[in-house]
């Protein structure tokens, strides 16, 4: 049966995947299944399908099935959706070029692309691998799992680029500063140590950890006898610097008691050589400078028992990447978000690409109320990829 992009566009879109993906993993194997494919579906619901030389080069297609909430229905129409417009379903069912709905852009768009174009490729010397995770909006166990147990020579993984190429993106992680002070009455406050207080002065280092007029070559605070002064990891040639925004700020348990402990929830985008194990570490030996000896602080890591995307860069003049430049007609840049692509880049050359975007001239795109992609880009990323993986393999 010949794979339609349109036909399968509609019906991911149309199925919700923002709290279970079992239904959307049904629609992907019996996709494949009715085009002579039979795929694996591995401990951590992944769907494996491989085509080709396993002797040869290896290319890996990946993406995600699930979705943010909450799902929003199908819509076809001829313009995008303006910004303070919410699809609901009565937008049209046109045959305009405008698809919107949940994961129209991310990732159905993509998905629908890559599958089309790992059922089409005919690998003459090498073999082609669609790869697709379930849970890259949440835990990202899959993707992990499967940059664990799939070695390639290469890596094309699905996301709204633009039909630009990407080759790098900053890291993503969440943790906490818990600074622990000593409670006591409100009435004699001399008497404790107030860690809401305490959290001015943290919050000011928090901006200062990545600031570049901070820094010096030594690496040290003022005064030789000082101890070394911990610092971000700089401006990387490509993502620039990293990003460490507070999200959150809780602490107290009564009116009447000075607080013992407050809590700071960070966001933490990275980029190389930084990693999450050691940025904590780093994190907190630079707080310390800021807080008054009576008290003490820690950082840690939110969800420490599975993975976070890793900061990561891919040589632009990786064979990859030129050949899916020039087949794309794309830019190549970074990628605006943290994605499992950071999984495989550490096995070998990564690059981000797919039909439609993160936001537009109007505001937020993916993950929004207006979510859209055009087909005529699913259809171009779709013969990108094709002769991108013809060529390679």
């Amino acid at each position: 049966m010949a794979f339609d992009i349109p036909s399968f566009h509609r019906q991911a879109v149309e199925t919700p995947s923002h709290e279970s993906v079992e239904d959307m993993r049904s629609l992907l194997v019996d996709t494949l299944e009715d085009a002579g494919e039979y795929p694996d579906v591995d401990d951590l619901g992944n769907v494996v399908a491989s085509r080709g030389d396993p002797d040869g080069t290896h290319i890996l297609l990946n993406t995600h099935i699930d979705t943010v909430p909450p799902h929003l229905p199908y819509e076809r129409r001829a313009e995008p959706p303006g910004l303070d417009e919410t699809v609901d379903g009565t937008g049209g069912d046109g045959d305009g070029d405008i698809v919107c709905g949940r994961g129209a852009c991310d990732a159905k768009g993509p998905l629908a692309a890559l599958l089309d174009a790992f059922l089409t490729v005919t690998p003459d010397d090498g073999q082609v691998t669609l790869a697709i995770s379930t849970d890259e909006e949440t835990t990202q166990t899959g993707g992990a799992h499967l940059a664990e147990t799939i070695d390639a020579d290469g890596y094309i993984v699905g996301e709204p680029t633009g039909l630009d190429v990407c080759t790098a993106a900053r890291g993503q992680f969440e943790g906490t500063v818990t600074i622990h002070g000593e409670s006591a009455h409100a009435a004699d406050p001399g008497s404790g140590h107030n860690a809401i207080r305490a959290a001015a002065p943290i919050l000011q280092a928090m901006e200062s950890y990545d600031d570049s007029e901070a820094r010096s070559a030594s690496g040290t605070a003022s005064g030789d006898e000082e101890e070394p002064r911990a610092r971000g990891p700089g401006e990387h040639e490509t993502l620039g610097y990293p990003i460490l925004t507070p999200s959150m700020v809780e602490g107290g348990e009564a009116t009447n008691q000075v607080p013992a402990e407050c809590t700071i929830t960070f966001d933490r985008r990275s980029v190389p050589p930084e990693t999450s194990e050691s940025f904590c570490a780093d994190l907190q030996a630079h707080l310390e400078q800021w807080l008054p000896d009576s008290m003490s602080l820690t950082v840690d890591l939110i969800r420490p028992d599975t993975p976070f995307p890793e900061a990561f860069a891919t040589d632009t003049d990786a064979e990859l990447v030129r050949t899916l430049q020039e087949a794309s007609g794309g830019v190549v840049r970074q990628f605006g978000a943290a994605t499992e692509a950071s999984y495989f880049a550490s096995n070998g050359p990564t690059v981000v690409f797919g039909p439609g975007d993160l936001s537009d001239e109007r505001g937020a795109v993916a993950h929004s109320k207006r979510e859209y992609v055009r087909l005529s880009e699913v259809r171009t990323a779709a013969r990108a990829v094709r002769e991108t993986v013809e060529r390679l393999v």
